[in-house]
């Protein structure tokens, strides 16, 4: 596929999706939304992906919306996509949305500045990095909109609701160094090494795991953050050892430990994933 606001390669089993528009700090557009959109279609059909990095090309991973329409940017809603009732959906919403429904686990290499939508689109990535150069800021106060992207789903389950609310309630865009001080990122890097940080955290995945196993870990960890009661968990975690202890990459894990030797694990997430969620429905938007 031809992608003009993106570019997207694969390599040695990680795919890198990069945001490219370069000379406009890769501001989010309609166009880079559906684009990342079809991407991760790809890398969630291609069993020769293990692992999904977004970076951003240029001095920026997003400096936010494009603003090319001036004061009417916003008024025509965030989206070309609508709901039943004619609602606009929100596109960032749409990009965050599609993160999370990944089979593969997505790591954030946040390269440069990433405001409003560059930084909300990374919540629901499983791992965020951060070059020592990275702003952040979560300015929609400051536009005269509200956080979008599902992000006040997202961030307070990641840093806390009183982070959440100084970040998201002052506007204020801060350093990397604060983003990592209140666990927006996982770690700060110098420029010239944060995608090989990346792509090493990403090697230690793909090379060492079930890409199934991986899959399903990471939909009940998401998962879980909604639920009422561990008992939930104790469901769903009760099926999915049923599920994979039946499984031809459990027998291999184990064979391959006890013979000192590199697992190679043959199920594909290309052919389903076991439903240790029954009775789970994603609530339809009305």
């Amino acid at each position: 596929m031809d992608f003009q606001d993106i570019a997207y390669d694969v390599s040695e089993g990680i795919a890198t999706i990069t945001l490219h528009r370069p000379d406009k700090m890769n501001a989010f557009t309609g166009r880079m939304m559906h684009e990342i959109i079809s991407a991760l279609d790809m890398t969630d059909a291609d069993d020769n992906v293990k692992v999904v990095i977004f970076t951003g090309s240029g001095r920026a991973y997003c400096a936010g919306a494009d603003l090319s329409s001036g004061g009417e940017t916003f008024a025509k809603g965030g989206s070309d996509v609508q709901t039943k009732q004619g609602v606009p959906r929100d596109g960032g919403g749409l990009v965050s949305l599609r993160i999370f429904e990944s089979l593969k686990p997505v790591i954030g290499a946040i390269n440069g500045a990433a405001v409003g939508v560059g930084v909300t689109m990374t919540l629901p990535m499983d791992i965020r990095l951060a070059s020592d150069s990275a702003k952040f800021g979560f300015v929609f106060a400051k536009r005269g909109i509200v956080p979008e992207a599902c992000s006040s789903y997202f961030l307070p389950r990641i840093v806390g609701i009183q982070k959440a609310t100084e970040w998201v309630f002052t506007g204020r865009v801060f350093s990397a160094q604060e983003a990592l001080d209140g666990g927006l990122v996982r770690s700060v890097h110098p420029a010239d090494q944060l995608l090989s940080a990346a792509r090493e955290l990403a090697r230690e995945i793909a090379d060492n795991t079930a890409p199934v196993s991986v899959a399903l870990s990471r939909r009940m960890l998401w998962r879980m953050l909604g639920a009422s009661h561990p008992m939930e968990a104790h469901r769903a975690d009760s099926r999915g050892i049923m599920e994979r202890g039946r499984s031809a990459d459990s027998k291999e894990g184990v064979v391959s430990f006890l013979e000192k030797r590199a697992a190679v694990y043959p199920d594909l997430v290309s052919d389903g994933l076991p439903d240790i969620f029954p009775g789970w429905e994603d609530p339809e938007f009305r």
